[in-house]
């Protein structure tokens, strides 16, 4: 199969080699592997830091330029050492392609160091001052002033993009991953043959093909679709512990439930599990009871996803929790809010996430709303639910939604009401431009006659100042109010 930077690197193998052989800063050809494996070392961080990466082109003699071709045995020997040293002797890992081609009728093997994202590209037996560039068609090494260029065009890859195995052969992947759940998740069939499969899982990001020799996971891929995070050191305790406790305290723990599979493959049976240790209310529907949850069902995902999502991977020992009270429902992750965020501004606010490559990959899924709806639709089936109002908690190293089960108006405090008509300001602000008193009484689900109950609450709203009037010359009988940044 031809590369798609096959005709790239004859072209710059022509001009090297005629009219007079000359290396170039974008390739470099040899007879035959070196055996200075320092070297090499120094090569391949030089063409990892070029920009567009570059070449290596073995059979062609030193000196001459003469094209003496290359046997297929030697040809796999230097790509064997080669990968090796990219895997082991530079930091951050190189990614190599080859190709025994054709060129004037003669086997060369052409080896492509492809342009690294997370620069400088250095000896790992070093620091980063050992880092080597091309220039003038040699390779050497940069200065301080260069490896900070360096710095300023590099990519921070992000955490899901990370490795979290060792090389893995292909077989290996097909049996850590459940790709099949995430093609039903996306509603496609599984590809028939194992390379489209290990093609999709390159193109979704779930795993790093290297050189032709295996495969890593990536952190995505594993939280996304492993069998058994367990299997991943790194991430094992990444897992998500969902602990049921008797009573409204943490004094006595019920059971304990360690989750061991990835987020998305393991999303619908865990929403479905945690359904089944809730309590539930029989309600009479078309005649016949039924029973169902006091806790909406896309509350529980939203909220779960949000935190399994927006966690900040960086915090070692802790993952997501989900706890369940009598009377309650907390659901916490590590990490605080991003410094952008404000808590009272969680709900439609502009959507901005730690892991983006998880959060899409979420929604692509089925699994969660659409960018930035989230808690708005948490909200608003909870107080179709009737629910007290969602509590947003956080604390130095974490962050916890809490959601609690009904509660009359009179049982809920001053706060927890004002929070409520604030909540549902903001619901009312992004569907029909404000709030109201019927709207607020509705929310609640009281009468005309408790009209003045509720004129006393969005008093206190206003004076908590959580909301204001959306005109403020009108009179308070028909009156709507907005959130307080409306």
């Amino acid at each position: 199969m031809i590369k798609n930077w096959t005709n790239r690197a004859f072209a710059l193998l022509e001009h090297s080699l005629k009219p007079i052989p000359q290396e170039l800063n974008e390739l470099d050809w040899k007879e035959s592997l070196s055996p200075n494996n320092d070297k090499l070392i120094r090569h391949l961080s030089a063409f990892a830091n070029l920009p567009g990466g570059g070449f290596m082109v073995f059979g062609i003699e030193d000196n001459s330029g003469k094209l003496n071709g290359v046997m297929q045995k030697e040809a796999s020997s230097i790509i064997e050492k080669l990968s090796s040293l990219c895997r082991d002797a530079v930091f951050p890992v190189i990614k190599l392609d080859h190709s025994v081609e054709l060129f004037q009728d003669v086997p060369l093997l052409f080896v492509f160091i492809t342009e690294s994202a997370a620069k400088p590209v250095y000896l790992k037996s070093g620091t980063i001052e050992d880092t080597y560039i091309r220039s003038g068609g040699t390779t050497r090494k940069a200065s301080r002033q260069e490896v900070g260029g360096l710095m300023l065009n590099s990519k921070t890859p992000q955490f899901e993009e990370l490795h979290c195995s060792s090389l893995k052969s292909e077989q290996e992947i097909l049996n850590l991953l459940d790709y099949r759940s995430i093609f039903k998740l996306l509603n496609k069939p599984v590809p028939q043959s194992n390379q489209e499969i290990l093609q999709w899982l390159k193109d979704e990001r779930m795993i790093d093909p290297i050189d032709g020799t295996g495969y890593y996971v990536t952190n995505f891929g594993a939280l996304a679709a492993a069998y058994n995070l367990h299997d991943f050191d790194s991430l094992s305790r990444k897992s998500i512990r969902l602990i049921r406790y008797e009573g409204v305290n943490k004094l006595k723990t019920e059971k304990e439930y360690p989750g061991s599979k990835g987020y998305a493959i393991g999303f619908s049976g865990l929403i479905t599990f945690i359904r089944a240790l809730l309590p539930s209310s029989e309600i009479i529907k078309n005649a016949l009871r039924t029973e169902t949850s006091i806790y909406p069902e896309i509350a529980l995902r939203e909220i779960i996803a949000n935190a399994l999502i927006h966690q900040d991977f960086t915090i070692r020992g802790s993952g997501p929790m989900i706890e369940i009270f009598d009377d309650r429902i907390e659901v916490s992750n590590p990490g605080k809010l991003l410094p952008t965020k404000k808590i009272d501004r969680l709900i439609r606010t502009t959507p901005e996430s730690r892991n983006e490559i998880l959060a899409a990959a979420f929604r692509r899924y089925n699994i969660c709303e659409e960018r930035g709806s989230g808690f708005e639709k948490a909200v608003a089936s909870i107080e179709l639910f009737g629910l007290p109002p969602l509590k947003f908690v956080e604390t130095e190293n974490s962050f916890r939604v809490i959601m609690y089960s009904p509660r009359k108006f009179a049982e809920m405090t001053v706060e927890e009401r004002i929070e409520a008509a604030y909540q549902h300001s903001i619901i009312k602000y992004f569907s029909s431009g404000g709030m109201t008193n019927t709207s607020l009484r509705e929310r609640f689900r009281m009468g005309e006659k408790q009209a003045s109950q509720i004129s006393r609450l969005i008093k206190d709203a206003l004076d908590a100042k959580k909301i204001k009037p959306k005109d403020p010359t009108m009179g308070k009988k028909f009156a709507i109010y907005i959130p307080y940044w409306g």
